[in-house]
């Protein structure tokens, strides 16, 4: 059967796909805490993720005057890594994606 569409519809979960892969929120902003802070581990449950994200990017010295959202996203997007993100909502928009490019 040949593949049709897919709609994945990103909302609030953008920002958990942030905790999702950590290493790349580390990378765009090395004064982050190294690990993920407390009760964070699932970054899909996480209520109010993008004011989760300003919260732990404030307190690292970064958005002192409130996140910015598009710059967070660029300086983040550049560093994730597909593979390494344990975000389930981001992994079933990625396993969607490369299901389409596979069938086209």
């Amino acid at each position: 059967e040949d593949w049709q569409a897919a709609t994945r519809i990103v909302c609030e979960e953008l920002e958990a796909w942030y905790f999702g892969d950590w290493d790349a929120v580390k990378s765009a902003y090395p004064g982050v805490r190294s690990s993920l802070p407390g009760g964070l581990r699932n970054s899909d449950a996480i209520a109010g993720t993008w004011e989760e994200l300003e919260r732990v990017l404030r307190k690292a010295g970064y958005f002192r005057g409130g996140l910015q959202k598009v710059e967070a996203a660029r300086a983040i997007a550049k560093h994730i890594d597909p593979n390494r993100n344990d975000s389930p909502s981001f992994r079933v928009f990625r396993d969607a994606v490369i299901e389409a490019a596979s069938s086209a």
